[in-house]
């Protein structure tokens, strides 16, 4: 895998990441996003519980994830790396290690759909950068953080 392709990867991953958690980062926005979520666990007939969105640190918690995760995507859409790919495919399984526990927990099903595209996406993107880091292909330069913006 080349260097080009893997840094279009690392990009669609945080576009990926903007569109899915944009919602959650503002204060004014995670009540639609929570809403979002319960009508289609409603739409769908879903089974599982769904989180109390009527609590102060609900809302806290889910405006952190979202700020930390648009934070992180602007940052791989702006200067993509093999090395943010690599922390990217790592932080991905960790969610989804998060969302696994949160199902077997009794957690909603819409759970399954985030978590087949995390582990899709991890999939993907692990593969192109660990096959480019492999390659050698602008490898040693890019983990230490050199930019690619002639690429």
């Amino acid at each position: 895998m080349n260097l080009s392709t893997a840094l279009r990867v690392v990009r669609a991953s945080a576009v990926y990441d903007l569109v899915v958690t944009g919602a959650f980062a503002l204060p004014w926005t995670v009540g639609l996003a929570f809403q979002t979520v319960g009508w289609t666990h409603g739409a769908l007939g879903l089974s599982g519980a769904l989180p109390s969105t009527d609590t102060v640190f609900t809302a806290l918690f889910a405006n952190l994830m979202g700020s930390v995760v648009v934070v992180w995507s602007v940052v791989r859409l702006l200067r993509p790396s093999l090395a943010l790919g690599a922390a990217d495919t790592c932080a991905r399984f960790l969610f989804s290690l998060g969302m696994g526990a949160a199902l077997v927990a009794g957690g909603s099903t819409v759970l399954v759909g985030l978590l087949v595209a995390e582990v899709a996406w991890g999939a993907v993107q692990g593969a192109v950068v660990f096959s480019a880091l492999r390659s050698g292909d602008g490898a040693v330069a890019d983990v230490l953080g050199s930019r690619h913006e002639d690429r």
